[in-house]
C-alpha cells in the first residue's frame, strides 16, 4: 500500500495495513476523532485520549500548566476518586499512565480486550470531567516539585534539558516539558483551569486504539462517556487545525554551556538543529544516526568505548518536532578525558560529511532499522502511538511496508549529503560535571 492521508475534512476512512490489520478513522460531528487498528488475534488493546497541546503552547501565566494537568486528571472526577481510578485498572490487571510532550499530551492504558469499556469509561471520565480540586492542586504542586528535584539529581537529564535550550534558543520547543521550580511554584489553579478549558474540548480530542478493538463499538463507548461527562457532542465542529510542518528560523541559544557539578562523570552533548518531523530526509537521518551512534556497532561506540575505553554510554539522536528539531551526540566520561571524547565525537561526525559511509555500514543500518520496526509494531502500544502521530503530527499514515520501502531507498550519497548539511549548522556544546569552560575552547 502507499501512504494514506488523513484529511480533516473527510469523516470516514478504512484500509488494510500490513499484517492484515484494519485501520479505521472517523471524525464525529463534534470534532472528536476516533482511530483504530484492529489486529487479528490480539487479546489486548491499547487506548489513548490525546490533545495536541504541549509545553510549547503555554503562555505567560500558564507555564507548567500542561504538566500539571497530566498529574491532576488522575486526582478525581465528579464520579471517581483518585483511588477509584487506580483501583479500576488494577482490578483488570491493566496499566495506565500519561505523558506530557512538547506538542501533545496523552492519557493511555493497556488492558485485556474485554476490559476496553472500563478503560474508555475511566480515561474519558478523567479527561472530560476532572475536578482539578484546589486542595489536590496544592498537594500535586509538591509532588511535581519533587519530580523536578529528582530529575535535577540526574546529570544526564540536566544536560538534555539544557541542550534543547542551547540549540533552539528562545523557541518555545527549547523550554523544559515539565516546567521549572519557578513556573510550577508560580502557576495558579485558575491558570491551569483556564488552560484545561481552552485545550480539552471535543475538537481537540484524538482517541486512538490498537489491538482487539472493534471500531463502531469504540465510537459508542466514547460518545457515551463524553456525553455523561457533560460534553456537548451535538454541535457540529471542525477539528482543530494541525500545526504547520515547516522549519522555523532558529537562533542558537548558546554555543557553550557548562553546568558545574561536583560529580565523578562529565555528561557532554554536542549538537545542532536537526530535521523536523516531515523532512523527506528523515529516513537518511535514521541511517546516519544508526551508523554514527545508534548501537554497539556504531562508529562512536566502537571508537570511544570499545577501542579506547573512554566512556560507558555514548550515542547520537535526532528529535524532530513540527517546526524545529535538534541532533545531538552524547557521552558520559571522566572529566579528565572530556576534551578527548568531545573531539572524537565531532571527528566521527565530520568524517561522514567528508568521506561518507561504507556500503556494508549502509546495509547493516538498513537491516537494523528494518528489524527494529518489525519488532516494534508487534506491540499494540506502538501501533496506537503510530495512529496518534498520523493524526496529530503528519496527517498521514505510514504503514510498516511503506516505512521499510523508504528506509531501503536511502543511498550512500543521501547520507553523506545530509551529514554535510548538518555539519554546516551552528553547533552548541552542553556539559554537566566538574569542568571548566576552557576544556572546550578548541571546539567553539
Amino acid at each position: 500500500m502507499s501512504e494514506v492521508l488523513f484529511p480533516l475534512d473527510q469523516s470516514d476512512l478504512s484500509f488494510t495495513a500490513s499484517g492484515g490489520s484494519t485501520v479505521r478513522r472517523t471524525i464525529l460531528p463534534s470534532g472528536v476523532r476516533v482511530l483504530t487498528e484492529q489486529m487479528p488475534g490480539a487479546q489486548s488493546v491499547s487506548i489513548s485520549f490525546s490533545v495536541a497541546v504541549g509545553s510549547r503552547d503555554e503562555t505567560d501565566g500558564h507555564f507548567g500548566s500542561t504538566h500539571f494537568l497530566e498529574h491532576l486528571l488522575f486526582k478525581g472526577t465528579k464520579k471517581r476518586s483518585a483511588l477509584e481510578i487506580a483501583v479500576a485498572f488494577d482490578s483488570v490487571g491493566g496499566s495506565s499512565n500519561a505523558s506530557t510532550g512538547k506538542e501533545h499530551t496523552s492519557y493511555y492504558a493497556r488492558v485485556q480486550d474485554s476490559a476496553l469499556p472500563l478503560a474508555v469509561d475511566v480515561i474519558g471520565d478523567m479527561l472530560a470531567s476532572s475536578l482539578i480540586d484546589p486542595k489536590e492542586f496544592e498537594n500535586e504542586r509538591t509532588v511535581i516539585l519533587e519530580e523536578l528535584a529528582m530529575n535535577d539529581d540526574d546529570p544526564q537529564d540536566v544536560a538534555h534539558e539544557a541542550f534543547a535550550e542551547a540549540v533552539l534558543g528562545s523557541h518555545a520547543l527549547g523550554r523544559p516539558i515539565g516546567g521549572t521550580n519557578e513556573t510550577i511554584t508560580a502557576v495558579t489553579r485558575d491558570a491551569v483551569w483556564e488552560h484545561y478549558q481552552a485545550n480539552y474540548r471535543p475538537q481537540d480530542l484524538v482517541i486512538a486504539a490498537a489491538g482487539g478493538v472493534e471500531h463502531s463499538e469504540l465510537i459508542k463507548l466514547v460518545e457515551a462517556v463524553l456525553s455523561q461527562a457533560g460534553w456537548d457532542l451535538t454541535k457540529d465542529t471542525q477539528p482543530v487545525e494541525r500545526r504547520l510542518l515547516h522549519p522555523a528560523e532558529i537562533s542558537r541559544g548558546s554555543k557553550l554551556k557548562v553546568i558545574k557539578r561536583p560529580i565523578a562523570q562529565a555528561n557532554v552533548l554536542v549538537g545542532l538543529p536537526g530535521l523536523v518531523a516531515d523532512d523527506h530526509r528523515r529516513y537518511a537521518m535514521g541511517i546516519l544516526n544508526t551508523v554514527l551512534g545508534g548501537g554497539m556497532s556504531s562508529r562512536m561506540f566502537q571508537e570511544i568505548r570499545e577501542k579506547r575505553g573512554l566512556a560507558y554510554s555514548v550515542y547520537s539522536f535526532n528529535q524532530g518536532y513540527s517546526d524545529a528539531a535538534y541532533f545531538g551526540l552524547y557521552a558520559g566520561c571522566s572529566p579528565a578525558k572530556t576534551a578527548e571524547v568531545t573531539g572524537l565525537m565531532i571527528s566521527e561526525f565530520e568524517k561522514i560529511a567528508t568521506d561518507g559511509i561504507r556500503l556494508d555500514e549502509l546495509d547493516l543500518a538498513k537491516g537494523n532499522i528494518s528489524g527494529s520496526l518489525a519488532l516494534k509494531y508487534e506491540s499494540t502500544m506502538a501501533r496506537m502511538n503510530r495512529l496518534i502521530s498520523a493524526e496529530i503530527v503528519n496527517g498521514e499514515f505510514f504503514d510498516l511496508d511503506d516505512s521499510l520501502k523508504h528506509v531501503n531507498s536511502v543511498t550512500l550519497a543521501d547520507v553523506q549529503s545530509l551529514a554535510q548539511d548538518l555539519v554546516s549548522r551552528e553547533r552548541s556544546i552542553v556539559a554537566v560535571g566538574d569542568l571548566d569552560d576552557a576544556v572546550f575552547s578548541e571546539f567553539i
